[in-house]
C-alpha cells in the first residue's frame, strides 16, 4: 500500500528559497495538496540572515520569510491565494502584532486557516518560521 501511494508524491524544490537544512524538502505536492515545509527568513544564496542585522530583526526575518513562502509556492504552481492552511512559530508572542501586519499583505484576500505559537527556540535561532498546506489548482479532482 504505501508503494502505490508514493506515486502520487513528488518534491517541490527552488533555488528561490533556502535549501533544507535537513532531512526534508522544501514542499511535497501530495493527492491535490501541497505541503510547504516551515521557512525561515534566510537568504536562499547565502543560507545566512538577510542583512547582519537580520538575525535580530523581526519584521526583516518575517518578509524574508513570507518571500521564501511565496517562491516555493510558485515553484509548486501556486500562490498565497491556493493556501488553506498556515502555522506561524514565534520566538516571542511579543512580535505577533508585526507579523500579523506583514502576514495580511500576503494573504491579503480570504486569508487562510492559521495557528500561531509563541515556542522557546527555532533553527539557527530564528525569529520565526511560516509553513502553510495549499490545494494545487493543477489537480483533477
Amino acid at each position: 500500500m504505501l508503494r502505490s501511494a508514493l506515486r502520487w508524491r513528488s518534491v517541490v524544490s527552488t533555488p528561490n528559497a533556502p535549501k533544507a537544512i535537513g532531512p526534508y524538502s522544501q514542499a511535497i505536492k501530495s493527492n491535490g495538496f501541497v505541503f510547504v515545509s516551515g521557512m525561515l527568513g534566510l537568504n536562499p544564496k547565502t543560507m545566512d540572515w538577510v542583512h547582519p542585522n537580520g538575525a535580530h530583526d523581526i519584521k526583516v526575518q518575517t518578509e524574508q520569510a513570507l518571500l521564501n513562502l511565496t517562491s516555493v509556492l510558485e515553484a509548486a504552481g501556486c500562490g498565497p491565494e491556493h493556501v488553506v492552511k498556515t502555522t506561524i512559530l514565534l520566538n516571542s508572542i511579543e512580535d505577533f502584532a508585526v507579523v500579523n501586519d506583514l502576514y495580511a499583505k500576503v494573504f491579503t484576500k480570504d486569508p487562510p486557516a492559521r495557528a500561531t505559537f509563541a515556542v522557546k527556540t527555532l533553527p539557527k535561532y530564528a525569529l520565526i518560521e511560516i509553513d502553510a498546506i495549499a490545494v494545487d489548482p493543477a489537480h483533477n479532482h
